[in-house]
């Protein structure tokens, strides 16, 4: 496409603006994507506005968001990447933006990056600047002004390697941050959960290892050597490539020559293995929820329910009306129900964060006690889905995303009250 070939070429040794550029955001350019009605006017309008100024920053930012979304990921990414060459501020406005400036502090990369914070303030009145980092924090008196900040860069199986030089960057901050713990948010690797709540009473956190391949090869050789790498890990276990998402590569092996079968067919040097948990209820179906906490406080994202033991939303045939059901009643009653009955085991895991803002997913074993497959501060939680099929939703998605805000709104009081 000539407009895109110009405006990489526009992008090479340009000196990048600190001055905010508008961009459409992640929820506007979302729901396009679900909705379908106007994206191909969108899209249109976007190439026009490349077609007359190849120096359009915002522009290439919302491609590369739609082209992430579509399913072209590196495409995405390369626009991305021309995009940050000529600025690396960028401001999405939700209703007027007169409560509240929020900075996010934001990495390169793709939609499991960073905190989605444009899908949390869908509906409100706050103005979101992001700030894309390269290596350092920037100075307090290089960033637009603001009334809080708010540190989005997810923990990422690389070693975290964007949020290491962020560690006690914003200790002294002159406004509040949330999330400010870069260290916090790099503990929250899969091995790191499962290490923190080992052997915990109430929270089933199954045994992880991120191991090399050859590592998996002497199992191969030998079944024992598996215990070697944890008490825990027998046969059957869950074996993922480090960085896989939404179950990519993620299989459930009973044995050996099954592990032998799977090195075959996958090409990583490294992998994540864990305890398989059964967490079926008494019907034999399976139910993992997405659970985030603001400040604390446990709000219901969704329910997935399937018959299949490998849970995600988008495999887990929530067209089948009566999981719908379950997911509407389930919605309905958390607060008094689910959440009531691990307030204990929600209590611990936040204590243990640290964080303002996190999100797991989650389950229940038939003897009453919370499994936590992940914990992660960019899960995706939004409310896109149909309200035809999904009516239910809009209510749960809207007190998420109020409580979310008020989170925030909390913070700059606190931070008033102490001036």
């Amino acid at each position: 496409m000539p407009q895109l070939s110009a405006a990489l070429a526009a992008a090479v040794d340009a000196p990048p603006s600190a001055k905010p550029t508008p961009s459409l955001g992640l929820a506007f350019l979302g729901r396009l994507v679900f909705e379908g009605d106007r994206l191909q006017q969108v899209w249109s309008e976007l190439i026009a506005r490349l077609t007359a100024d190849a120096r359009d920053a915002g522009a290439l930012l919302d491609l590369s968001t739609l082209l992430q979304m579509r399913g072209e990921r590196e495409k995405g990414l390369t626009l991305q990447a021309a995009a940050l060459a000529l600025g690396r501020c960028y401001r999405t406005v939700h209703g007027s933006g007169r409560a509240l400036r929020v900075l996010a502090f934001v990495a390169p990369g793709d939609l499991m990056t960073n905190t989605p914070l444009d899908f949390l303030l869908e509906g409100s009145d706050v103005e979101l600047t992001t700030w894309y980092v390269d290596g350092a924090a920037p100075r307090p008196d290089e960033v637009p002004d603001h009334d809080l900040a708010f540190l989005a860069i997810s923990q990422a199986d690389d070693g975290s390697a964007a949020l290491a030089p962020l560690v006690g960057a914003f200790e002294a901050w002159p406004k509040p941050v949330i999330n400010g713990r870069a260290d916090l948010i790099a503990a929250l690797s899969r091995d790191g959960v499962a290490n923190a709540f080992a052997g915990h009473p109430r929270i089933v956190a199954p045994a992880t290892r991120q191991v090399a391949r050859t590592t998996l090869d002497a199992v191969c050789a030998n079944a024992r050597f598996l215990a070697t790498l944890h008490p825990d890990l027998t046969f059957p276990i869950i074996v993922r490539p480090i960085g896989s998402h939404a179950g990519k590569g993620l299989e459930k092996l009973y044995g050996t020559v099954d592990l032998a079968d799977y090195l075959e067919r996958h090409e990583a040097a490294e992998f994540f293995i864990a305890a398989f948990c059964y967490y079926a209820g008494a019907d034999g179906l399976y139910r993992k929820l997405r659970v985030v906490f603001v400040n604390g406080r446990p709000f219901v994202a969704h329910m997935a329910v399937s018959a299949r033991w490998m849970v995600h939303y988008l495999n887990a045939d929530m067209g089948e009306v009566s999981h719908r059901q379950e997911e509407a009643r389930m919605m309905a009653t958390f607060d008094d129900a689910f959440a009531a009955r691990h307030a204990e085991a929600f209590a611990d895991l936040t204590r243990a964060f640290g964080l303002d803002y996190v999100g797991i997913d989650c389950a229940e074993t038939q003897d009453g006690r919370l499994v936590v497959f992940e914990a992660d501060v960019a899960m995706i939680v939004h409310a896109m889905d149909s309200a035809e099929l999904y009516p239910y939703k809009k209510p749960a998605m809207a007190k998420l995303f109020a409580g979310f805000v008020a989170g925030l709104q909390a913070a700059v009081g606190r931070r008033r009250l102490a001036a």
